[in-house]
């Protein structure tokens, strides 16, 4: 990522307003509060990985950040953030509640309302920033986990936590293409990982969980595309409901369980047609790794959704005017 601010590299007289600056430039209007006679060390990089904003920040210098009403109403960005603490202790505060956060912990919280993280020791962050639809979760559930703990080693977050970091450490690194790919995963993996830590809130009404049931399904299917063994029962069973139940879950979304993973399916394909770097692989390849194995069965299904047999589509896609 690229370094904003080296404190080293800035004269002492200079350092603190230079930190200062780079932090409002790249995070945000925030209030930054720390005491003048304790040297400032640390530095802060930031990176773009497609619609997200990627930040690390290291500093053994003991400070606090404030986003205050007044910064809020001069600078109202529409973002929610996540904070993996990479190493170290922070403290991070929002709506009436405080979360102690170790190494390998997440929590998220809302750049719209007023939040304070406090740095006590050395620490290193990796912060994520995204407008807020990209979370894709039901908005009561999502102000209910502001600056509540997400223990790294619990559950999907023991996946999500060592993915961000690696991302953040290697964001400038991925072509754009892919950024905005692995932007998608990430997204999909922290939406995952606070829905899961959802679901043990007592205080989310039913139709609050079945939303996060039904963005968990979505997830899980997702991420097993590939397997030809994906059927409504399996996915069922993974989630510890009935194979009734999850019908009665899909009902708002117009079409049947089936239905949707063919329909997921099905565009994983297309995307990997018209894709150049698929370009060398069969369209039963492309066909096969998203579990429709059977050519003839794939060309129909992909014919009647798209209006083309895959070939076709292919060829309009990376040949056009051929």
């Amino acid at each position: 990522m690229a370094v904003l601010i080296r404190a080293g590299d800035v004269p002492a007289e200079r350092r603190v307003k230079a930190w200062l600056d780079v932090v409002c430039d790249a995070l945000g209007a925030l209030d930054v509060r720390m005491d003048r006679d304790i040297p400032l060390r640390g530095q802060i990089e930031a990176a773009r990985l497609g619609p997200l904003g990627v930040g690390r920040i290291q500093t053994s210098t003991p400070h606090s950040v404030h986003r205050t009403p007044g910064l809020i109403r001069r600078d109202g960005q529409e973002l929610h953030r996540a904070v993996l603490v990479v190493s170290g202790t922070v403290l991070l505060g929002q709506d009436g509640r405080t979360a102690r956060l170790g190494s390998g912990d997440m929590a998220i919280y809302d750049f719209a309302r007023p939040y304070e993280l406090v740095y006590d020791s050395v620490v290193e962050l990796a912060v994520f920033s995204f407008p807020r639809e990209l979370l894709t979760l039901p908005a009561d559930s999502v102000s209910q986990l502001a600056a509540v703990p997400i223990r790294g080693v619990d559950g999907t977050a023991a996946l999500a936590a060592p993915l961000l970091r690696r991302v953040a450490e290697d964001a400038e690194t991925y072509q754009p293409a892919s950024a905005v790919r692995l932007s998608t995963v990430v997204m999909d993996l922290l939406a995952t990982t606070v829905a899961e830590r959802a679901s043990q809130t007592a205080a989310l009404s039913p139709e609050t969980r079945e939303r996060m049931l039904l963005r968990r399904v979505h997830t899980f299917v997702e991420q097993r595309l590939g397997d030809t063994d994906l059927s409504p029962a399996m996915v069922a069973a993974a989630h510890h409901v009935s194979v009734r139940h999850l019908h009665r879950l899909f009902e708002s979304q117009d079409m049947t369980v089936a239905a949707w993973i063919r329909q997921r399916r099905l565009e994983r394909c297309r995307r990997d047609l018209a894709d150049p770097v698929n370009i060398g692989q069969s369209v039963g390849a492309v066909a096969a790794r998203w579990g429709l194995p059977d050519p003839a069965h794939f060309s129909r299904l992909f014919r009647q959704a798209y209006g083309a047999s895959p070939a076709e589509y292919r060829r309009a896609c990376l040949l056009p005017g051929h």
